[in-house]
Parts: structure tokens; sequence; C-alpha cells
């Protein structure tokens, strides 16, 4: 009997268990927080800073699957994509980027880790980083795939 290798892609995988899981190994690594994220909203779309302690480490490891899936990207990028629609009581509502700061202090975390490497065109993933995803990738199909 043959037993054929399966390599799961990071498309092929629930993108909040991978954040989740790869949130998890970033905080176990060497990972620093920095101390303002407790304090500061994420946006001025936002009303309140965020209540999940976590925050930090799951804000990388989304920017890290961002800059997998669709590299190189920049922080004007992101701003963007994690934006959101501020509510209004009598006008309409308008779209509002997301802080800057941490997505650059994100960046500059996985560059000490060595996931992610500054380009001319934006940030883009490194080999290392790229086994870090396909890692946990394929760690949650093979569990996906035992226990159906």
């Amino acid at each position: 009997m043959l037993k054929v290798l399966f390599m799961a892609d990071v498309l092929e995988v629930d993108a909040s268990e991978f954040i989740s899981r790869a949130a998890a190994r970033l905080k176990a690594s060497d990972v620093k927080k920095p101390k303002y994220v407790e304090y500061v909203k994420s946006g001025a779309g936002r009303e309140r800073a965020p209540a999940d302690q976590d925050f930090w480490y799951v804000r990388c490891a989304s920017v890290l699957r961002q800059v997998y899936l669709n590299g190189p990207l920049g922080v004007s990028t992101l701003r963007t994509r994690y934006g959101n629609r501020k509510r209004h009581l009598v006008h309409s509502h308008h779209h509002f980027r997301s802080g800057g700061s941490i997505i650059k202090d994100s960046f500059d975390a996985l560059e000490k880790l060595g996931y992610v490497k500054k380009t001319g065109h934006g940030r883009e993933i490194t080999p290392s980083g790229r086994s870090f995803i396909d890692k946990i990738s394929n760690e949650i199909a093979k569990g996906a795939g035992s226990g159906g």
C-alpha cells in the first residue's frame, strides 16, 4: 500500500483556525508585544481598544497570512484591509483605515523572526516564513482529516 504525502496549503484550511494556532505559536516564540497595544484603538473607526489580551499576536498572525497570500504588501494596503465602516447617526457611513503603527510594529516583529523581509515593493514572505505557515496548515489539515 502506497502512502501519499499530503501537503496542505494555507488556502485549504480554515482561516480563523490557522490564525489562532499561528498566534499561539508567535506568543510562545520571542515576539515582544509593544506596551501601547493594550491602550490604543486599532483605528480611527473603532470605539474602543481591542478587548482580547492576545490581539497583538492575532494581528501578527493575520499580517503574516496576508503577506503569504497577497505579498508583497505594504502598511498602506493593510491599513485599508483592516479598516472598517464607522457608524454615524445623521449622515452616511464612511470607510476608515486602521492605524498604521500596529501594522508597522507587527512587520518589524515578523522581520526579527525572519518570516518577512522588506523589498522595494513592500514586505514579502521568506522561506522560513513559508515553512512556518506550511507546518501549521499541515497540522490543521491532518487533524481535520483524521477526525472525520
